[in-house]
């Protein structure tokens, strides 16, 4: 006879159903694991072994085969260890095999029976829900993955209280959904000193879901204006929160006790491996990019980070996902962030001030922005150069215009491009807008058109540079709550492509 238990495996952000099938035979005493187990799953034997002594159970004198089904699936990490558990208790007549069948389980066993957190609780759940099966989990994952309120959810704190509910002596109670608190940013924009232009940039990208490249000296203010755009995003839609919490789960930094609506905000340091920042490993996890979807992704003294890692941002930033592929692992992930970097202008970072500049300058200037390829540059919608701080702005005692005020004007540029592309799959934000779509809703005034046209023949405008300037210009339409896009808008939005402009003008 053959005992079943199940759980998950993870490919991607999909969770696929593993069955854990146990056998006991005559023979020499043996406890194997068959079915492509990795190093955590198959250590779960001396773990099983440990916490069922713990509870004065003893394996049985027979020989033990536990097999992990679809075989030829690779299985990782250490939350097979209470399924491995069940089924083998199954197999022994402790646990009644009907019972046992009907549930997903995951957990990490410690040696005296105690369950311990996994990753991917919330995929997990998902899952359960879809197969129409309740999930044991540990007790700190239970309200993240109660939040999927579709099925029942148990988080016992050791293997003992999973024995005794499945027996029926003392039944658990479902898990109770919870909301993580959201830890309000202190980081507020009426901080920033001067700095307008930098602050009407962040405003826009914030409406529009822009990409926006940041330019200035040492000490201008770069990060400070990064730092705060989270503060002015509004907050995740529920269906953006379950997808931004499953890419969570499974890399082990979610939210144990709930589902946040708070956007993310990431900062990779600039030594970051091209596997950190889009992803892989042994097992394909997800990265920076990833856990960035549907937030921000803050990339600081971007010519620093490794040319051949900044390459591999041009798929994703017009794709919206990701593929990590890998020996033994092929997922694809989600990651529509919203790319922010910051970048001195020149190795010493004094290239504009002729007093401090190093004497390399201008070739030094050329040389540390060429880190960065033109394809990548082209896709940044706003390129913004950030000053030095005026000592006028500094020793002034006035507050700037707070975070809270810009959120409201950004929030209502949202809910009117919520309604425009409700009818249209895949698009939320302007800058998902592209091909006739685009040219419907963001068609300039004739004045307009004229304006960019001027501008895209005398500067080279790509056709990808040329459709991100009627992005940005839509945007800043919806800013204003006009419904057509007039020439001071195009003006406004190709005043944030000069960046690249002044490099044609100086060649």
């Amino acid at each position: 006879m053959v005992a079943r238990a199940f759980t998950v495996a993870f490919e991607g952000i999909d969770a696929r159903i593993v069955e854990v099938q146990c056998a006991t035979a005559p023979g020499l005493p043996g406890f194997a694991i068959v079915g492509l187990p990795g190093k955590a799953v198959a250590e779960a034997r001396e773990r099983v072994r440990a916490a069922l002594t713990a509870l004065q159970i003893a394996l049985p004198p027979k020989k033990i085969t536990i097999n992990l089904s679809p075989a030829d699936l690779p299985k990782a990490g250490s939350h097979y260890d209470l399924p491995i558990a069940l089924a083998l208790l199954s197999a022994m007549g402790i646990l009644p095999s009907e019972r046992v069948e009907k549930i997903i389980a995951l957990g990490e066993l410690s040696l005296d029976g105690t369950l311990i957190d996994v990753p991917g609780t919330l995929p997990a759940a998902l899952s359960a829900a879809e197969t129409g099966r309740d999930l044991i989990c540990p007790h700190a994952s239970g309200p993240g993955a109660a939040w999927i309120n579709a099925n029942a959810v148990y988080a016992p704190k050791n293997l003992h209280a999973v024995i005794r509910h499945l027996t029926g002596q003392a039944p658990l109670d479902t898990a109770k959904p919870g909301t993580a608190e959201d830890i309000k940013s202190t980081k507020d924009f009426k901080d920033v000193k001067g700095q307008h232009r930098g602050k009407r940039a962040m405003e826009i990208a914030a409406a529009g879901h822009h990409h926006t490249f940041l330019l200035g000296p040492p000490g201008s203010g770069k990060s400070m204006l990064a730092a705060r755009l989270p503060g002015i995003l509004p907050p995740l839609l529920p269906a953006e929160a379950l997808e931004t919490s499953l890419i969570s789960s499974l890399s082990g930094q979610g939210a144990s006790d709930g589902i946040s609506r708070q956007r993310p905000f990431r900062e990779p340091h600039h030594t970051a491996s091209i596997a950190a920042l889009s992803g892989g490993g042994r097992d394909a996890k997800p990265g920076e990019v990833s856990l960035a979807h549907n937030g921000v992704l803050f990339m600081d003294e971007f010519p620093e980070f490794p040319s051949i890692a900044l390459d591999t941002l041009r798929q994703p930033l017009e794709t919206g996902s990701i593929s990590v592929a890998r020996v033994n692992a092929h997922v694809r992930y989600p990651c529509r962030f919203m790319l922010v970097a910051a970048a001195n202008p020149c190795k010493c970072g004094h290239l504009q001030d002729l007093g401090r500049a190093c004497n390399k300058a201008p070739i030094c200037g050329e040389n540390y922005l060429g880190r960065v390829s033109g394809p990548l540059m082209d896709r940044f919608d706003l390129r913004a150069e950030i000053p030095p701080v005026a000592w006028q702005d500094l020793s002034n005692q006035e507050e700037g215009e707070a975070s809270a005020e810009i959120a409201q004007r950004v929030a209502q540029a949202r809910e009117i491009q919520t309604k425009r592309y409700e009818d249209h799959l895949g698009v939320s934000t302007n800058a998902m807008a592209e091909g006739r779509l685009l040219e419907e809703i963001a068609a300039p005034d004739t004045p307009g058109r004229d304006l960019l046209n001027k501008f895209s023949e005398k500067f080279g405008l790509s056709a990808r540079g040329y459709h991100r300037v009627l992005r940005v210009a839509r945007t800043i339409a919806d800013l204003e709550g006009v419904p057509d896009v007039q020439e001071r808008h195009i003006g406004e939005a190709v005043s944030y492509r000069l960046i690249a402009a002044r490099e044609k003008i100086a060649s």
